[in-house]
């Protein structure tokens, strides 16, 4: 059994020292955050203003503002004795071989004899930062990369040296997978590792042709991006927000380092990226780099004046025909356009793949690991092997070779036996399985605490439509999946979330369900173009007026949230991303949940110009009274005041944990910080549920405050407006949400049962359909992808 972290000390309070002990704080531990002592006054000084300006940050690097309480801050001088009770050292200061060796001379004086020590290091080779300390000390070293940021980057790149302890690498690592909800990838001790080696070579791939002259630099933007699986800030938008000094300072210590690279002089840094550093243009943090933006408009540096110009038309041919659905055939398209953009993909991939399989075996052994540290640490949708695949294994080999490119020996030795890829999926094989050179295919490591509903697609649903699907998750639970786009609540998955209860309550042999995907939102509400639609039609048909159609919705929306929280089996929502308006609600119609870390989540429909109306108040009114310590109107009020803010201003949770501290999450929600174990803890949660003899929730009245409670929320709502926070739409909005929240026309305090406030949300939630602004609000989020506040 694996001993878990409890209590880490970092060394170093800039911007990865800071980052690193927030993110072991978000996951529970003590973490003790040292930093030189100032030279005057206090000695804190250093530590506390380097902290203070990281909790600033945005996005935040704290998943509450609790867990900032468990970061304890010290300097060198007064508190690095604290070390000695410590389980885990990550020392992160400045990239200097000899303060780092001096720090860990230091360090072993200190620590227990059994505290692990590591190294943040990205430029430095590990074995040389632990020169000169004992043998014990060795065996209990590594380094530790994280990728920057650390709480949204998942790549963890751990470096064993030959003397580090095979136990304390599958420590760590198991303790970055489960508890850090890390990707980890076992990195070999080169220059720079797995991630950044190829990372920073496809960045100078880029910068390359920019210089060359051939290609602007939006169009190069336009071909490392969202078109080829890549993040939206592709390559020079990427390279802004990094740094371009950070660029420079990577690429500058690659090159000497590298002596016996073949594209060793890819790395020499161009002249124009020199010019932009020394003289103050390093990107984001400066506010300029490749992009800047002057007078709200987005400009491109050019390469001539060094000013900035306005964006000019890319003459890729028509991108927008190479969009596929499908990833692999979008790659494909590309890799086969005869025009510039296809000539630009062709040549930089090529250069991509050979190089990748060039690195293999010096820097990974497999090219498994060269893939997830390209997914998880610079987030490519598929790494450069899949990608190898996905446009043809021999197909790429034959290109190679007319381009001039070499291969290294494995790659083939695969051709001439026959090899068709480097993932195979072959039924007499165990399990997906990649190509190793040395050992031919090895199954491909999933931890056993994990569920993906690839492990499922092998069996028949129980019941789908065209928008979701019931799934045997195994063990006598039920996975109900939303296959809706952008995974809506829409009339058919409401539909076929009542028919996969149906299902449920007709099969004694299943214990229970877990409603989940595999999306990158559990659900962003309901469908808004559809409703649009719907409202359309009614407006035009006099028999419809009414909005028969939409309240008959609202009404099987109500139904089935009311009908999950008291299925007599278990029902998990297991979410994660953005959870939102009418996918709010019915995580919270749900008795239990399990929730990805990263879950942002909120009852958004202001926003949109209408109000709550799937169950969502009603629940909130619920909430406000469970944690008052009283049923008294003075004890309750405070918590109601809050769910008006919260739900008022369409505040969306920071975390899952957030999401708890707002109302919106249970406080029994499991919380997991590795989003690929959210599936399979929810199953096991099912399990759990149905074991102990699950019982549904008990009907309980709600406390509601009535008409004095109303006034006081009107009148929060009436200072937001005096001092131009909210808008007179906005202001009408919070007092319908204030009329429901209070129990509508009722003068005093009083209990009533949710059909109460449930028809309250309902007649409050119709007449808005008609309301000319919030049909602005509605177009303008169909249009944008942002709210409107008119």
């Amino acid at each position: 059994m694996q001993t878990p972290f409890r209590t880490v000390a970092v060394l170093g309070a800039g911007v990865m020292g800071t980052q690193i002990a927030a993110h072991l704080a978000n996951a529970g531990l003590t973490v003790h955050l040292l930093e030189l002592p100032a030279k005057d006054g206090n000695k804190n000084d250093l530590v506390e203003g380097a902290f203070n300006k990281a909790r600033k940050q945005s996005p935040p690097i704290f998943y509450t503002q609790q867990a900032a309480k468990r970061v304890i801050l010290g300097n060198y001088d007064e508190h690095f004795d604290r070390l000695a009770r410590v389980d885990w050292v990550i020392e992160a200061v400045v990239e200097n071989l000899a303060i780092k060796q001096d720090l860990m001379a230091r360090v072993e004086r200190t620590v227990g004899a059994s505290t692990v020590i590591s190294t943040n290091t990205s430029g430095l080779l590990i074995h040389q930062v632990a020169e000169g300390r004992s043998r014990s000390f060795k065996q209990r070293f590594l380094g530790t990369h994280f990728f920057n940021p650390p709480r949204y980057l998942k790549l963890l790149e751990l470096i064993p040296t030959a003397d580090t302890d095979p136990a304390v690498v599958e420590r760590v690592a198991a303790f970055g997978r489960d508890r850090l909800g890390k990707g980890i990838v076992i990195a070999k001790d080169t220059p720079n590792f797995i991630a950044n080696r190829i990372g920073v070579f496809v960045s100078m791939l880029g910068i390359r042709a920019f210089v060359g002259g051939d290609y602007t630099i939006e169009e190069i933007d336009a071909l490392t991006g969202t078109l080829v699986g890549r993040p939206k800030s592709a390559t020079f938008r990427t390279a802004d927000l990094v740094g371009l000094d950070t660029l420079l300072y990577v690429a500058d210590n690659l090159y000497p380092a590298i002596s016996h690279d073949e594209r060793r002089e890819y790395f020499q840094v161009p002249e124009l990226l020199r010019k932009l550093v020394a003289t103050g243009t390093l990107g984001a943090k400066a506010g300029q780099g490749f992009y800047k933006k002057v007078d709200g408009e987005i400009r491109s540096l050019n390469p001539q004046t060094f000013g900035y110009d306005s964006p000019r038309p890319v003459n890729l041919g028509n991108l927008d025909g190479l969009k596929k659905k499908d990833l692999a055939e979008q790659l494909r398209q590309l890799y086969s356009d005869r025009g510039r953009a296809g000539a630009f993909f062709r040549q930089t991939m090529l250069e991509t793949l050979a190089y990748s399989a060039n690195r293999i075996p010096e820097i990974a052994d497999s090219p498994a690991d060269i893939d997830r540290a390209m997914v998880w640490g610079f987030g490519w949708d598929i790494g450069p092997f899949a990608i190898w695949d996905a446009l043809g294994f021999e197909r790429v080999i034959q290109d190679m070779a007319q381009a001039g490119l070499t291969l290294p020996p494995w790659v083939e030795r695969m051709q001439k036996a026959g090899a068709t890829g480097f993932y195979s999926a072959d039924p007499a094989l165990s399990a997906p399985s990649v190509y190793v050179p040395g050992e031919s295919y090895v199954a491909l490591d999933v931890p056993t605490n994990e569920l993906h509903l690839a492990d499922l697609k092998d069996r028949p649903p129980l019941w789908h439509n065209s928008e979701a699907a019931l799934l045997d998750a195994g063990n006598g639970v039920t996975l109900f999946e939303f296959r809706s786009k952008a995974n809506t609540l829409s009339t058919k998955v409401v539909e076929g979330l009542d028919a996969a209860l149906d299902w449920l309550a007709a099969h004694d042999d299943y214990h229970g369900m877990v409603i989940g995907n595999e999306g990158p939102n559990f659900c962003v509400g309901i469908n808004l173009a559809e409703v649009g639609k719907i409202a359309q039609w009614e407006n035009l048909n006099p028999l419809n007026r009414n909005h028969r159609t939409i309240a008959k919705l609202l009404h099987a929306v109500q139904a089935l949230v009311q009908r999950i929280h008291y299925f007599p089996k278990p029902v998990v929502a297991a979410i994660q991303g953005r959870v939102l308006g009418g996918g709010c609600e019915l995580a919270m119609a749900c008795p239990h949940v399990v929730a990805d870390a990263e879950t942002y989540i909120g009852l958004v429909e202001l926003g949109v110009g209408l109000i709550p109306a799937g169950g969502g108040l009603m629940r909130l009114a619920r909430w406000a009274g469970q944690r008052a310590i009283s049923d008294e109107y003075a004890d309750i009020l405070p918590w109601l005041k809050q769910v008006f803010r919260t739900v008022g201003m369409a505040q969306v949770s920071n975390s899952a944990y957030e999401g708890i501290e707002l109302g919106f999450l249970p406080a029994t929600a499991q919380i997991v910080m590795n989003g690929d174990r959210r599936l399979y803890a929810a199953k096991h949660k099912v399990l759990c549920l149905h074991h102990m003899g699950y019982a549904p929730p008990p009907h309980q009245p709600i406390p509601v405050l009535g008409q004095p409670a109303r006034t006081v929320l009107e009148h929060m709502a009436y200072v937001m407006h005096a001092g131009n926070f909210i808008s007179d739409y906005d202001r009408s909005l919070a007092n319908r949400l204030a009329y429901v929240l209070t129990g509508g026309d009722l003068t005093v305090p009083a209990l009533v049962d949710e059909a109460y406030l449930l028809g309250l949300e309902g007649d409050n939630f119709l007449p808005l359909i008609d309301e000319p602004k919030t049909k602005e609000r509605l177009l303008h989020m169909l249009k944008t992808k942002k709210p409107l506040r008119n």
